[in-house]
């Protein structure tokens, strides 16, 4: 995709805030028409700037009270030993964030469970030996004083 306009900026903007409005609502709102709004929409999704479109959950309502950060630090530290801890970790429901850092950890995942117990059986499931897990240390969430989806846009061009 070629550098993104004022009118793909404004499109984005209104999106990544409320992605469930009617394209008719969206093209009134960057004033310009529905047909031209949507051939842009589909073009930021071919281009994958716009990687998929989803509802976001309460976990409060769903019964889903403990959120842990874990950083995780592999023992065997190699590519293929990366890589097949991000499998693992990719077919966990509970791991709802997963980025390889450094330095000093390897991995610092965002934990999502209903309560200690199902975070206990997680740990025991998936940070042991057997899965070239060396060291976990977690932090586990008291309050959310903050939580968006929402990714900063570059200024238009000229601005």
């Amino acid at each position: 995709m070629q550098s993104l306009d004022d009118l793909d900026l404004r499109i984005l903007a209104l999106l990544q805030h409320d992605a469930s409005q009617s394209n008719q609502t969206l093209s009134e709102r960057v004033f310009t028409s529905a047909a031209t709004t949507l051939r842009r929409v589909r073009a930021l999704e071919k281009a994958g700037v716009i990687e998929r479109t989803v509802a976001i959950l309460s976990p409060e309502k769903l019964g889903v009270s403990l959120t842990a950060f874990a950083e995780i630090t592999l023992d065997v530290q190699n590519a293929e030993a990366f890589d097949a801890f991000d499998v693992l970790i990719a077919a966990e429901s509970a791991v709802t964030q997963a980025y390889r850092t450094a330095p000093s950890v390897d991995f610092t995942l965002v934990l999502t469970v209903r309560d200690m117990m199902a975070y206990h059986a997680l740990v025991q499931r998936l940070f042991t030996a057997a899965n070239n897990v060396r060291n976990v240390r977690s932090r586990f969430v008291t309050q959310r004083s903050k939580f968006s989806v929402t990714q900063p846009l570059p200024a238009p061009r000229g601005a």
